[in-house]
């Protein structure tokens, strides 16, 4: 969606928008129409009007929520291509890895 449409469905101005931008809370795909925004754009743009908002957070406390976000985004991205890495592995060696992580739990 453009920028128009994107600021509609949040119900945000271009004020706020540019902020964002500008904060790295939110970064849009550019083409030759300008900035354009996804799904995921949107799920963000509402998670950061739910915390200056409802939850009452304020822009530094906004940065660091996100910035966890994207951190808990990339971990989850690696966890999975570690499990795939894992699934190709020996039965003997996936056996092995999963006793060895049942093993440091417990410690």
């Amino acid at each position: 969606m453009d920028d128009l449409e994107f600021r509609l469905c949040l119900k945000i101005d271009v004020v706020q928008l540019d902020l964002w931008i500008e904060q790295g809370w939110l970064i849009p795909e550019m083409s030759d129409e300008g900035r354009q925004f996804h799904d995921a754009d949107v799920a963000r743009a509402r998670l950061i009007l739910d915390l200056m908002g409802n939850m009452g957070v304020n822009e530094a406390g906004v940065d660091i929520v996100m910035e966890l976000v994207d951190e808990l985004h990339g971990l989850r991205g690696t966890m999975g291509q570690l499990m795939t890495a894992i699934g190709r592995q020996e039965r003997d060696v996936q056996r092995r890895l999963f006793e060895s992580l049942e093993d440091i739990g417990r410690s």
